[in-house]
């Protein structure tokens, strides 16, 4: 396989590709706030304290606000009320434009963008890689698509012309992959087992050489691949593009519960494997109706008289279970009265039967007029639908059966958000009603079924936090423009606690994975009253740059002090200091501003320290020291904290008569 290894020579080439202000208008997602880094301003010098200062908080009474402490929470941009939470991700839409100049930039896209037929590949699917390249970025492209869609070369092809962008597949002329102007695109993923397996050697191999990593593929995000999942652990920056927010958005929009009265519609069978799923409509939806073979699943727990061919096996205790839930509830369950059937040795002739009269020798294809007239009846007063499952009850040369009528009928209903999800049925259809288009059909079955079972979806979960909120800071400060000092993992605030009383003319906030801690001092900063520091729960790792970017003030320390070893280990996903983490502070951080590491265990320390002169891009130098330094490994670690107030670990290994190796470091023009 011919894989980001062997474009090494790509990555490290002088950037080629021009810089241009392209439209993206397409993306219908509500706006939300932007995440730039903030030029840098003049330098703002931090009077550092005597080292013998000791921590003495005032005692006084004043509420302040701003309790916002989850990162994971019910997104409220569609209309609230979700079924269940979704992570709040990085996304292309919200990463600064700069920063793409000159990256090599991988893009796992989805297969969906290689549609051909009626129903046209979703328009933001395109968008994500001519923004990427409009934006200077060296593109990389890598999918999995069905081998009967074709092959690298006619892929590529494809992808040219619908971009305007020459796309060379590598592995057939590596010479032309170096050529400018052009997008390389990977080999197919679809034939590797060890994509499927999730296997780490090819996520590695993928990710080899990529500065930033896209995610476009959300048709697969309930799956565990190796160039959706694996691949996390290999990158320092992992966003969603334009397609996979948009997907992510209409997916939130379906499972959004306040609009009422809300019906799902259930085509298809497999009612006991979507039996979970079932449940769970039944406990948040205002009615349930089957237009499919789960019907008679339904049928049949209620006693109706069904064929034997038509029922699942261990279908029918899921169906009884379900059908009590519903009457618990008092919502309805919809199934078929009549169906349109046809003769098992004569498929072109077609009549209608009752549901309990099938004759031996035919089958049911579609729901009957009857059936039709009554549903939507009951669906003329919904505020929301979701249709999910194909339109018929097994496959018909009929073209507008009576279920396409139910489908369209439904997209004409007024003051009612409709969505349907699936793919092969709705692509044949797009061409033969106006109902159904990009904008109301989410293809991804599959993925809607799994968030249905209330399940994680391991491509999403995979990708970069973004922080949920947006922070007031007029409420958090009486000052919001005080120059801001930022503690990432600011344990029970002892540190951030002592520099308030006695830097009144600083803001300081402590950024906490541990909500209980955050609690305890936000209850201390309320019960004292300091309007000057203020604690918000989050991993700062991803969200540091979405939170202190909103920041109206400047940043002129970050303090990193004592990360837990184990936590930080090299091959921790999720560990503290990444790369994305120091490029964020050393790109807010003003001219002169500094960055204090400390630790306990010297092998942290002088990873830190690596990683911050290695990610630093020049501009972060150890500080000049005016007092005793020691010595050791050619590192010279301060002996005294510079600031003179400890930190609640510090204070306890200096207590034990341990050392502490601490640094400073200060941000210079390059």
């Amino acid at each position: 396989m011919f894989l980001m290894n062997q474009v090494v020579d790509f990555h490290r080439g002088i950037p080629f590709f021009t810089n241009s202000n392209p439209n993206i208008n397409s993306l219908k997602i509500p706006s939300q706030k932007s995440c730039f880094f903030r030029p840098n301003r003049t330098v703002y010098k931090i009077k550092r304290r005597s080292r013998s200062i000791l921590f003495s908080p005032p005692v006084n009474n004043k509420p302040v606000g701003q309790s916002e402490h989850s990162l994971v929470e019910k997104d409220r941009v569609c209309d609230g009320g979700q079924f269940t939470a979704f992570p709040h991700i990085q996304s292309l839409r919200n990463f600064p434009k700069e920063e793409l100049f000159g990256k090599v930039v991988l893009v796992r896209f989805d297969a969906v963008i290689l549609l051909h037929g009626n129903l046209s590949p979703p328009a933001n699917a395109f968008s994500t890689i001519k923004y990427l390249y409009e934006a200077g970025a060296k593109v990389i492209l890598v999918g999995s698509w069905n081998k009967n869609t074709g092959s690298n070369e006619s892929v590529a092809g494809f992808l040219s012309s619908n971009l305007g962008i020459q796309v060379v597949p590598v592995h057939s002329d590596v010479e032309n992959s170096k050529k400018a102007g052009s997008i390389l695109l990977l080999e197919n993923l679809f034939g590797f087992k060890e994509e499927r397996a999730n296997c780490l050697k090819l996520a590695k191999e993928l990710a080899y050489g990529v500065d930033i990593i896209v995610n476009d593929a959300f048709s697969e995000s309930h799956k565990v691949l190796a160039s959706t999942v694996g691949i996390a652990r290999f990158s320092y920056a992992y966003i969603a593009g334009f397609y996979f927010e948009e997907c992510l958005y209409k997916l939130k929009k379906i499972t959004g519960t306040t609009e009422k009265p809300y019906f799902a519609i259930i085509g298809g069978g497999n009612f006991a494997d979507k039996a979970d799923a079932l449940r769970f409509l039944v406990s948040k939806c205002d009615g349930v109706i089957f237009v499919g073979k789960m019907a008679f699943q339904i049928m049949h727990a209620l006693g109706v008289r069904v064929p034997m061919k038509l029922l699942e096996l261990g279908a029918l205790e899921e169906a009884v279970s379900i059908m009590e839930y519903a009457k618990s509830r008092n919502i309805p369950l919809v199934f078929p009265k009549d169906v349109w059937c046809i003769e098992d040795h004569a498929p072109k002739k077609m009549e209608v039967f009752s549901v309990n009269s099938i004759l031996e020798g035919w089958q049911p294809v579609d729901i009957g007029p009857r059936s039709l007239e009554e549903m939507i009846l009951l669906l003329s007063g919904c505020k929301k639908i979701m249709w999910i499952g194909p339109l018929r009850f097994s496959s018909s040369k009929q073209d507008k059966g009576a279920t396409f009528k139910l489908a369209e009928a439904v997209g004409t209903l007024s003051s009612c958000t409709t969505t349907y999800v699936g793919k092969m049925e709705f692509e044949k259809l797009q061409g033969k009603s106006t109902f159904f288009s990009n904008d109301n059909v989410l293809r991804s079955a599959a993925v809607v079924w799994e968030v249905l079972q209330e399940r994680n979806l391991p491509g999403l979960m995979a990708l970069d936090r973004a922080y949920p909120f947006t922070v007031d800071w007029g409420v958090s400060y009486s000052d919001p423009m005080r120059p801001l000092v930022v503690d990432i993992g600011s344990g029970n605030g002892l540190f951030l606690f002592g520099m308030a009383s006695t830097r009144k003319d600083m803001n300081f906030l402590g950024l906490e994975m541990n909500a209980k801690l955050v609690d305890r001092c936000l209850d201390d900063v309320r019960q004292l009253g300091i309007r000057n520091v203020h604690f918000i729960t989050t991993n700062a790792t991803s969200t540091f740059w979405s939170i202190v970017s909103s920041y109206p003030g400047e940043l002129v320390l970050v303090s990193i002090q004592c990360p837990n070893p184990d936590f930080n280990k090299p091959e921790n996903r999720w560990r503290m200091l990444q790369r994305s983490l120091v490029e964020a502070i050393t790109n807010m951080l003003i001219f002169g501003g500094e960055v204090f590491l400390q630790s306990d265990i010297e092998a942290v320390a002088v990873r830190m320290k690596n990683e911050f002169i290695e990610y630093g891009k020049g501009k972060l130098v150890i500080s000049e020291h005016s007092h005793d330094v020691a010595t050791n490994d050619n590192v010279e670690w301060l002996k005294e904290n510079p600031f003179g107030v400890p930190s609640d670990w510090e204070k306890h290994v200096l207590d034990r008569g341990n050392p502490m190796f601490r640094l400073l470091l200060t941000k210079v023009e390059s």
